[in-house]
């Protein structure tokens, strides 16, 4: 899944990027408010983590704009601001979730998933389709109890498609959430797939053709 990080400075974007590779995510990054207001606004994240001192544009304005054209991507604000008044403003302006600095990596990643979770319809950090079974925070997946090895390419597939069950997903959003980059080919997923396919069962992924593919919301 890709994560817009905004934040200008280096070492924390650094750590805070370092630990969001880790536990799976494909991470792009804006220094400003001018580079993280056009790249929300024109490009598809499953999540931000915005900071809101920046320079150029203030992080709140640039969410009151992603907020304003109908942009809902959920954003959880990282700032110094740790004030209850200015947290009432950040969540007012349309922040999902609110962390001040300084933080614990572990909050913040849990913080992430929690607001990823809730913006797909979900409360739980284990995401569940009969047997099969996704922990996120552990990163596993497991079929009737028993652990399946993934890749780290396998593992983003089915976390993306499971946290999006009953809708089908379009090839080019999962090039874009899965490689992290839209220079991949169709064929490139369809590889994927059936690699998951094959550890899985085909019955756990369908394929729309001209569509995409679909996790279905309930076990067959």
């Amino acid at each position: 899944m890709r994560v817009l990080l905004v934040e200008d400075d280096d070492r924390i974007a650094g750590d805070v990027e370092r630990a969001l590779v880790a536990a799976g995510y494909l991470v792009e990054r804006a220094k400003n408010g001018e580079d993280a207001w056009f790249l929300g606004d024109t490009e598809d994240y499953g999540a931000v983590v915005l900071d809101l001192g920046l320079p150029g544009m203030d992080g709140l304005a640039v969410l009151k704009r992603w907020r304003g054209n109908g942009r809902s991507t959920p954003v959880l604000v990282l700032t110094a601001r740790g004030s209850w008044a200015e947290k009432v403003e950040g969540i007012d302006a349309g922040a999902d979730d609110y962390l001040a600095k300084p933080f614990q990596m572990e909050e913040l990643l849990a913080r992430l998933r929690s607001v990823i979770r809730r913006s797909a319809g979900h409360a739980s950090s284990v995401a569940s389709i009969g047997a099969l079974a996704l922990d996120e925070r552990a990163m596993k997946v497991s079929l009737g109890g028993a652990p399946i090895e993934l890749s780290p390419l396998e593992y983003r597939l089915v976390a993306y498609l499971m946290l999006r069950r009953g809708r089908v997903v379009p090839q080019q959003e999962l090039i874009e959430n899965v490689y992290g980059q839209d220079e991949q080919s169709s064929n490139a997923i369809e590889v994927l797939v059936g690699r998951v396919r094959r550890k899985l069962g085909s019955e756990w992924i369908e394929t729309r053709r001209g569509f995409g593919y679909l996790m279905p919301e309930h076990a067959a």
